[in-house]
């Protein structure tokens, strides 16, 4: 409890400058990261964080802690933020959220992600289940990409797509959802694959059959 109340203080003290961190110069910048990110290792080392900044100024800045999908440290993000201070301009959340982007992913107006060499929207990727675990309750999947063949590093893939997963689904749902993850090049005859997009409306239906 001790380093809960030691990083809440802190942030407390604190929470204006980070509020206006995109107003600051790119020096204050790095040292208000590492100043953040330093009082949350201290916590716990496996955390992280994101801030979602307003885009009105009628809305409040958020701050996520994540434990980036690892379930040993998901007790550490659910007790820091059940002890966040009350403040007026903060929304303080435990784990990355699904995204309340939906339909824009579904008409194909979802902003890419670019990942070093790799750009590419949640819109552009399909999948097909490969096995259902009844122990674990967790799928394995098959997701297609565009260009999969043209770019070879596979662990800069990997990473894009559990991110984009994460953000689709949500951290604690990826993790209690999904097993395993393989990635395969979109076929020219596509039409029997799935929609990522459709990913949760599939494991739902897919608990409610198994049941």
């Amino acid at each position: 409890m001790r380093k809960i109340n030691i990083f809440w203080n802190w942030f407390q003290d604190n929470n204006q400058t980070i509020k206006n961190f995109l107003n600051e110069t790119s020096k204050s910048q790095k040292q208000i990261s590492h100043s953040i990110k330093h009082r949350l290792c201290f916590y716990c080392k496996e955390l992280d964080y994101i801030i979602i900044f307003p885009k009105k100024p009628t809305q409040k800045t958020e701050l996520i802690i994540t434990a980036n999908g690892n379930p040993e440290y998901f007790a550490q993000v659910i007790e820091l933020i059940k002890h966040a201070p009350a403040l007026k301009h903060w929304k303080f959340t435990a784990f990355i959220q699904p995204t309340e982007n939906i339909n824009e992913i579904i008409d194909g107006l979802d902003e890419p992600y670019v990942f070093q060499e790799i750009t590419i929207k949640t819109s552009e990727i399909k999948f097909l289940p490969l096995t259902y675990d009844e122990k674990t309750k967790k799928l394995d999947l098959r997701i297609y990409l565009k260009n999969y063949n043209i770019h070879c590093d596979t662990k800069t893939w990997n990473q894009a797509i559990y991110i984009i997963m994460q953000d689709l689904l949500g951290e604690k749902a990826l993790y209690q959802n999904i097993n395993f993850v393989q990635l395969a090049q979109m076929p020219n005859n596509n039409n029997e694959l799935i929609e990522l997009y459709d990913l949760q409306l599939y494991i739902d239906i897919d608990e409610v059959n198994s049941n």
